[in-house]
């Protein structure tokens, strides 16, 4: 994986990630400044929009690893990394369709359901993408193949 597609995915998934977890916390955590406002902090608005606009880069990056990185590992059938990295890209896409789900699906019961598991969906996401790195830094899975040449 390139440098460019290793600081895209992390940081897309750390701005998305954030911005996900905090708005989390003002929409269910937080009681509203005043009696009857349907949000629970000023600036509530403000972070599901850059939620919304970082998602998709996130969306892109995934994309960008999805066949130099994921695709060649599937191939190759590499040992090292393989059960986090399944997690990590599972998780991924079930993060990416309650994402949508979430914009689409308007039933209140079936909406509250998506959002919860987008919520932990997303959270598994972003925990098993750090445990994925950690077992492949540990067991030296960044440094080029034999015979392949660094892209980074």
């Amino acid at each position: 994986m390139s440098r460019f597609e290793r600081w895209s995915v992390w940081l897309t998934s750390l701005v998305t990630a954030a911005t996900g977890i905090l708005l989390l916390w003002m929409k269910y955590f937080m009681e509203p400044v005043e009696q009857w406002s349907v949000i629970n902090h000023p600036w509530e608005p403000l972070v599901l929009k850059l939620h919304i606009l970082s998602a998709p880069l996130l969306v892109f990056a995934l994309g960008l690893i999805a066949l130099q990185h994921v695709w060649e590992h599937i191939r190759e059938r590499a040992s090292r990394g393989r059960r986090s990295g399944f997690t990590v890209a599972f998780t991924a896409a079930a993060m990416v369709v309650t994402g949508y789900l979430i914009q689409v699906v308007t039933q209140e019961g079936w909406l509250r359901v998506i959002a919860l598991g987008h919520i932990g969906v997303g959270l598994v996401y972003v925990a098993w993408l750090s445990v994925h790195q950690v077992l492949v830094r540990r067991s030296g899975e960044d440094e080029p193949a034999a015979g392949r040449p660094s892209r980074g």
